[in-house]
């Protein structure tokens, strides 16, 4: 299994308290995020992990020399901004195999890979894995059909509860899944919100751990809860 990591964001909401480092080496517990995302990826036993990097890439590769994974590692670096979704075209220059995984660098959700891959069909370009939350107002809810397929996602707002995108997603046909779009693009909202409405993402619903370093609440929160 192959998995895209996209580390290559400037991390402005945190960078008044992480300014020395890109997010995704931001200290948790005395070790990088990275450190934790990759862990989580061996559990789900990839075997090549790509680095979408672009700010301060320099930093995560000498991170990268003192390290040694059960997979391979391999890395791109964005020497402009692409977005999240042209950081993931140019990885998947990298890629061996026709599908593979992506996950954010500054995001955890212990979904298992397995349960995404059981999750998908041919018909699908993607599957994304939902994260379901209560009162929250900090992210947009996604909504399925009786198909599981994703019809909309809509926009942030106060929620009692609903899904949430929690940054894991599967896609197949790599890399032509993105061959008609321009190089620099939006993951979110160039390709997902186009494709629900052609009903070609399947949603995986599954309660498991999550959490995004990308505020300073629940960066300091992820201080507490990952060990």
């Amino acid at each position: 299994m192959e998995c895209i990591i996209l580390a290559g964001g400037f991390g402005t909401r945190l960078q008044h308290i992480v300014s020395d480092v890109p997010k995704c080496l931001a200290p948790i517990n005395d070790k990088p995020f990275l450190a934790y995302l990759m862990a989580y990826l061996e559990a789900q036993h990839c075997d090549h992990v790509i680095l979408s990097l672009g700010y301060k890439h320099e930093l995560v590769l000498e991170w990268l020399k003192t390290k040694a994974f059960t997979f391979k590692v391999t890395w791109v670096i964005e020497q402009e901004p692409l977005g999240t979704g042209g950081g993931i075209k140019k990885a998947m220059q990298k890629c061996k195999t026709n599908q593979c995984f992506v996950v954010n660098g500054d995001t955890l959700f212990n979904i298992p890979f397995a349960q995404l891959l059981a999750a998908n069909e041919a018909s699908a370009k993607a599957v994304i894995g939902l994260k379901p939350m209560n009162d929250f107002e900090r992210y947009g809810t996604v909504i399925l059909d009786d198909q599981a397929y994703i019809s909309k996602f809509e926009e942030k707002k106060p929620c009692t509860s609903g899904l949430i995108n929690g940054g894991v997603y599967l896609l197949n046909n790599v890399p032509q899944i993105f061959e008609h779009l321009p190089k620099q693009f939006s993951l979110e909202q160039d390709f997902f919100e186009i494709e629900a409405t052609a009903q070609s993402l399947k949603g995986c619903i599954a309660d498991d751990y999550f959490i995004d370093i990308g505020v300073e609440e629940d960066y300091y929160r992820a201080q507490k809860e990952i060990k």
